[in-house]
């Protein structure tokens, strides 16, 4: 409401550009003003020849401009002269008469510059706000523009490791350019949606339901389900779901590629919950072959997971491998 009222202030004066519009206006309003005052004229004490006139001139400057309100200024001052003020139905001069007149056209001449002076400031805020919105809209397009630019540059570096890996032999040399091409990609494909050029905040459960399409995409076993149960109403900087995107796209990996590697199908469960103390958890959960005797997640050589445990300790949180019985359960919970 706030807006719009400025907005329609922002129009005035209406007869900018249209003189006779304004001047014709100005007529007007005098002659109703003159009409008020004559029918006003009984109820009122003697004196007060001004009273219907004073806003006469104001509401005409308002709504028609400057010029038009000095020529309602003029008419005015004739009219209440020629009708109201001793001796009436003439314009004869004295000191006394001389004296409200001036009275008067100081009066209506600070009513006319205050006006004028703030519809000027009206029209030069309302050319700030629309210099201000062309330029937010130039830096939202350029912001975008540099994040597909990001995106595509991760992607472009994942495929020149996809390409070096085809002529590497060595198996642990070229598992470790694969893990770097697909955490790469990954980032490449979530990065456009990471960031808002307003820094608003992102809506984790729509977030991880997309992530969690890429992933199983990405994995290439389409008999492996991904599904999410958020909590709604959870929102977190990006700053934060980037750690937790690679978290998650790490434990699903896990799951397609060890906890399903003699299987083409099964379920994977991405469920986040805060706890009582308002803590945010995030458990991945699946259904596969689950974690090998002895697993111990802190002498485990594997990259992936400790970076993940890195991840975790970016965001202060903490992670952990978990048994479930019926697989594997990665527990993120953030403090």
């Amino acid at each position: 409401m706030r807006g719009s009222g400025a907005t329609m202030l922002e129009r005035f004066p209406f007869a900018r550009g249209r003189p006779l519009l304004g001047y014709g206006g100005a007529v007007a309003i005098t002659g109703l003003s003159l009409t008020i005052r004559l029918l006003a004229d009984p109820l009122l004490p003697l004196g007060y020849p001004y009273v219907a006139f004073f806003p006469a001139v104001i509401l005409t400057t308002f709504l028609f401009g400057v010029r038009p309100g000095i020529l309602a200024a003029i008419l005015c001052a004739i009219v209440a002269w020629y009708f109201f003020i001793p001796p009436v139905f003439s314009v004869k001069m004295n000191s006394g008469i001389a004296f409200a007149l001036t009275f008067y056209a100081a009066v209506v001449t600070i009513d006319i510059l205050l006006i004028d002076w703030m519809q000027r400031a009206n029209r030069r805020l309302a050319e700030e706000r629309e210099r201000s919105r062309q330029l937010a809209e130039r830096g939202e397009l350029l912001f975008r523009e540099l994040q597909h630019r990001v995106s595509n540059n991760l992607q472009v570096v994942g495929g020149l490791l996809s390409l070096q890996m085809r002529s590497v032999a060595d198996p642990a040399a070229r598992r470790a350019l694969e893990d770097a091409s697909r955490r790469l990609g990954l980032i490449g494909r979530i990065h456009r949606q990471l960031y808002d050029p307003q820094g608003e905040q992102l809506d984790l459960a729509a977030f991880l339901t997309q992530l969690a399409v890429d992933l199983i995409d990405a994995g290439g076993k389409p008999g492996i389900s991904c599904r999410v149960e958020a909590e709604a109403d959870i929102h977190m900087p990006a700053h934060a779901v980037v750690p937790i995107a690679l978290i998650v796209a790490e434990a699903v990996a896990n799951a397609i590629e060890h906890g399903f590697a003699d299987r083409a199908t099964g379920d994977v469960v991405i469920r986040t919950m805060r706890d009582d103390g308002g803590r945010l958890e995030l458990l991945v959960i699946d259904d596969g072959g689950g974690l090998p005797p002895g697993f111990d997640l802190a002498r485990a050589n594997s990259l992936g997971l400790r970076l993940a445990q890195m991840l975790a300790r970016q965001i202060d949180g903490s992670f952990a491998l978990e048994d479930n019985g019926a697989g594997t359960t990665v527990r993120l919970r953030l403090s």
